[in-house]
Formats: C-alpha cells, structure tokens, sequence
C-alpha cells in the first residue's frame, strides 16, 4: 500500500512539472549573407525555424514561404535588384504562400521592387514587427487573401502615381478573405492610402480587428476605412467599394471638428454620445482666446445637443472668441483724512488757560489806561 502511495505521489510530481517547467523550442538559427544562402535557408528550414540577417542582400527574384518561419533582419535592409524575375508571374519580394505559412518579419527593411515588398497569400499569416517598407511600385503590403498583423510597421511612398501602402485585396484564385490586425504601431510617410481597399471584383468580404493595446487603429466609419492615432484622430482615410463588406468589432462615424480655422477629424464610436470634455481634448485654445460653445452651423446659430446619440457622420463648430481687454478706471486721488483725534483733557485746559491769560492782560492794559487819564 506504501509502495502504490510513493508511486502516485511520484507520478502526480512528473505530470505537474510537465506543466509547470516551460516548454523549450527545438527552432534552429540559421544564419545568411547574401541572396543564395537566403533562397537555401528558406527552402532547408524546419517548420519555426529563424534566419537571421548577417549583412545587407540584394535579392533578384520572389522568396516564397511555404511554412511557418521567421525572418531576423538584425537591422540590414534587403534590396530589391534592377535584374528581376518573376517567378509564376509573382514579383513581391516576400511571399506567405498557402494556408499552412505563417511568415514573421522583424528587425528588417525592404526596399524597392517592381511589385510588393510583402504579401500574405490565401489563408497565409504575415506579421511585421519592427518593419520599414519603401519603394515598390504596386504597394508596401498586401493582404492578398491572408491575414496581415501589424505590431510596428513603418512605411515610406510605395506606388506609382499614388501611395499605396496596405492593400486588402482579394486575387482570383484565392479562396479565404484578406483580414488585416492592428496591435501595435503604424507609422507612414504619407496620409495617402495608407489603407486601401482593392476595387477588383473580388474581394466582396474582409475583416478588420483591432487589439485591446494596439496605438493606432483602423476603423471602418460608414463606407471609409480609417487609420486613427491613440486619440482616434484620423491620420488617413480612403473609400471602401460598393461590393466590399467589412467585418470589423466597433461601428464608428467621423466626428469633424472646426475650431479657430483648423479641421480635425475623430472616429468615435456608433450610436454613443459625447461630451463637451472630449471636443475639447481634441482642439488647440489659444492663449487669451476663450471656448464659447458648440454648433451645427458655421454661423454659430444652433448650437450641438450632446444628449443626441451620433448614428452618422457629423460636423461640429466650435466658437472661439478673444477674451476681451478690460482697461483698469483711472485712480482718483484720495481726499486728505480729517483729524477725528478726539481732543484730551490737557489740550483743553491749555486752551482756556491761555484764553484767560489774554483776557487778563488786556483788562490789566485798560486798568492802566483809565488810572492815567484820571
């Protein structure tokens, strides 16, 4: 009985430090230099294996990734050769091609390149963390029917005759909807589509979702697709196409705030009201000038009901007028203060004592006077 109770106690530790110790990872380091090593890394890694960046590449054709990997820039940039070739009519620079891929970019820049810098294929997962994106022709990334996550992701101009910097998109061949995930940062160079939504006859569907922590946000507000800072101030914004439906977690509409000749535009959430403290966080009152209220008319005639909830894109006025000077009266000289001392016992005295001593002499005088005459 003894022996069974030392084994069940034995076999109750085993199975709690198999819960308790962590879970070591069997992923191998594979280092590369140059475009050849980089080709053979990807095709000879194991599934969550890392390759790591030793020095800048310049790459002449697509690496396409099949698998889940990761890829460690250590801060090198790979280029984009002026010798390049496409492979299956594909020209992105970095592929996650099929279901099973799950790419992971981080510390890295990539540069130019006749098409994209990176694409997420059909089912496939890309995140880009601690990212740089500039110079390819089409676009810095697509959301080709796989899913895009962005924990910091920064992007130059990349386009033609526009900016064109995440493309949601969906190609004839692919068979899962594009979804892209913000949970972190995204910095870009330029307001212009910074998220555009594809117009090919495709893509009907799509999803957006934004994490509890992420900074910025991309929000769907009626038939616009906005990026929006930590304060929901919009950075950009571009129109969804008629025949795309988003999938999104929050319903937002675009508040559009006019104060002391400035526009700002905030996302704020579907059928919620707001305060008169939250139109303010959001302008600038210069020193001297005071805040007078909100309206609905440029003419400052009807002034916004903050009990209304907004179910639509709205646009508010705020009145701000200059405090005005008020110019101090002048100061009149003040009148000398009368003497209210009240007379003491001793001052009184001294008075009757001298008017009894003038008395007397001119009494003594006069007695004189008549003693002469007579």
């Amino acid at each position: 009985m003894k022996k069974t109770n030392k084994f069940l106690i034995f076999l109750i530790a085993i199975v709690t430090m198999l819960f308790i110790v962590p879970t070591f990872s069997n992923a191998a380091t594979i280092s590369v230099k140059d475009e050849e090593s980089l080709n053979d890394a990807v095709s000879r890694a194991n599934v969550g294996d890392i390759i790591t960046l030793e020095n800048n590449i310049t790459v002449t054709k697509p690496i396409v990734i099949a698998k889940e990997l990761t890829i460690m820039g250590n801060g090198y940039t790979v280029t984009g050769s002026s010798d390049w070739t496409s492979t299956s009519g594909n020209q992105t620079m970095f592929t996650a091609q099929a279901s099973s891929a799950k790419l992971t970019l981080k510390n890295i820049n990539l540069q130019n390149g006749p098409k994209y810098g990176v694409q997420s294929y059909d089912g496939a997962t890309v995140i880009l963390d601690d990212v740089s994106i500039t110079g390819f022709k089409y676009g810095g990334v697509l959301a080709n029917g796989g899913s895009v996550e962005v924990v910091n992701l920064h992007l130059g101009y990349n386009g033609t005759n526009s900016n064109n910097g995440i493309e949601i998109d969906k190609g004839s061949a692919a068979t899962h909807n594009p979804s892209l995930v913000m949970n972190g940062v995204l910095v870009s160079d330029t307001t212009e589509n910074v998220v555009r939504i594809a117009e090919n006859g495709y893509l009907t569907e799509f999803t957006i979702t934004n994490s509890s922590t992420t900074t910025n946000k991309v929000v769907i507000a009626g038939n616009t697709v906005a990026l929006t800072d930590a304060n929901d101030n919009i950075i950009a914004e571009s129109t969804i196409p008629d025949k795309a439906t988003a999938n999104t977690d929050v319903k937002k509409v675009i508040v559009t705030l006019i104060s002391n000749g400035e526009t700002n535009k905030i996302a704020v959430d579907s059928g919620k009201t707001i305060t008169q403290d939250f139109l303010k966080s959001h302008i600038n009152i210069p020193e001297n000038y005071q805040l007078d209220g909100f309206y609905i008319d440029a003419q400052y005639s009807n002034e916004f009901d903050f009990n209304n909830p907004l179910n639509s894109d709205t646009t508010i006025y705020a009145k701000i007028s200059e405090i005005p000077t008020v110019t101090p009266a002048p100061e009149i000289p003040a009148e000398p203060e009368k003497d209210e001392t009240p007379k003491t016992g001793i001052q009184n005295y001294m008075g009757i004592s001298l008017l009894v001593i003038i008395l007397s002499t001119i009494a003594f005088i006069y007695t004189k006077k008549k003693d002469i005459k007579g």
